[in-house]
């Protein structure tokens, strides 16, 4: 049998540059683990395939059927787009549900980022798989912890690491124990009239990462709770001088005049952004969209959670490719500065270009980064004249006119 081409494998929409690829080799050892047992394609799910790479691997070495579940929209779109490529059909994609995992006796997982995440696998796995299912996760060794092992324990009666190789490395679980009543996600907290719904995969589960709370505070959106817990800072640098109806005496920006205005929430996570600011204004007509499955669960539920279902329409979608163009009024924005686990600013560009390309002329980007970034120059060059409204040590806001 003729080697697997990875290298035609590509990253295509997510990202692309010199320094990043679309497979390594955890993908490798878990499509070589997968291979070396007697298990047909349709007992084996793959769990965090980024680019397809394992699935395709497989499906090109006789195993069709293989159920695979995918958290990003940029990997479903990349591993359709790869698949088509190399002409391989046969995997069905599922979301993290019973129909990714019935009878499955092979799980293969590339190991999340977050203990939350893989908590939320373990679980779906001992909860809806076979009763003799083997769970190999796979990671490179420097961003393996101890606490992983420990998640698949509370799960799993035997787990075992392999040895590395190619500078990753393999853990087996085996004879799962059996799962509680009731999953663990996602799980609610409150935030002084605010309510947030998390699944395990979303970024900050349903705590207010501090950025949030400091974009909340400079647009008048925080209450008590939020502006004492968000960051300290002597206010350098605030300016909401500009904005449409002026500023409050607090410093938080109000918009529009009472119009009714089309928001987007973009790179959404659990939604806390366009829950304030629909809570605030009900006249808002509120998008929330992100590319993670997980995080699109967890606004749903938030939305919800706050009688706002109706309200706010939540999109799983990359970088909001499949809104209208120029259909924005106001674009709330928190970036990533992480693609996958490198250190990368291209997933913020990613996310300018695509305000610039939902704002109406005159709409209004607001945007919080760390400081460190400065992102101010590229935001003028990409969206239009950026102003400071608030700066901190380690975070601050803009907003940004659209040309």
């Amino acid at each position: 049998m003729p080697e697997f081409p990875y290298s035609r494998l590509r990253r295509w929409p997510d990202v692309e540059a010199d320094n990043l690829q679309a497979y390594d080799a955890t993908d490798l050892l878990l499509v070589e683990w997968a291979l070396a047992l007697d298990v047909p394609g349709d007992e084996i799910t793959v769990i965090g395939d980024e680019y397809g790479a394992i699935t395709l691997a497989l499906t090109d070495a006789g195993r069709p059927g293989i159920r695979v579940h995918q958290d990003l929209a940029t990997g479903r779109r990349a591993l359709a787009r790869n698949a088509a490529d190399l002409g391989l059909a046969g995997f069905v994609p599922h979301e993290l549900d019973a129909s990714l995992l019935a009878g499955a006796r092979l799980v293969l997982v590339q190991l999340p980022k977050s203990l939350a995440e893989l908590e939320q696998i373990a679980d779906a796995v001992t909860r809806w798989a076979a009763p003799d299912v083997v769970l190999v996760a796979g990671g490179r060794v420097k961003h393996m912890t101890l606490g992983q092992n420990e998640v698949l324990g509370r799960r799993f009666a035997q787990v075992q690491a392999q040895r590395a190789e190619r500078k990753s490395r393999l853990v087996v679980a085996s004879e799962p124990r059996p799962a509680p009543a009731d999953p663990p996600f996602p799980v609610t907290a409150q935030h002084d009239g605010l309510t947030l719904v998390a699944h395990g995969g979303a970024f900050a589960g349903p705590r207010l990462d501090i950025g949030t709370r400091v974009l909340l505070e400079v647009l008048g959106l925080a209450g008590a709770q939020f502006s004492k817990n968000s960051e300290s800072g002597d206010g350098e640098g605030r300016d909401s001088a500009g904005a449409p109806g002026g500023s409050d005496r607090s410093g938080g920006v109000v918009h529009g005049g009472g119009a009714a205005l089309d928001v987007i929430d973009l790179g959404c996570g659990t939604g806390a952004l366009a829950a304030a600011y629909a809570l605030a204004h009900p006249e808002a007509r509120v998008i929330a969209t992100d590319r993670s499955a997980a995080a699109v669960a967890s606004a749903r539920a938030t939305a919800a959670a706050n009688g706002l279902a109706d309200r706010i329409l939540v999109t799983h979608d990359d970088a909001g490719s499949e809104l209208p163009d120029a259909s924005a009024d106001v674009v709330l924005l928190n970036p990533p500065f992480h693609l996958g686990t490198s250190i990368h600013t291209g997933a913020a560009t990613r996310l300018f270009d695509a305000a610039a390309r939902l704002l109406r002329p005159g709409g209004e980007l607001f945007t919080v980064f760390n400081s460190s970034l400065g992102y101010r120059a590229e935001l003028t060059r990409i969206v239009g004249a950026t102003q400071q409204l608030h700066r901190t040590a380690k975070f601050t806001v803009t907003r940004s006119i659209r040309r």
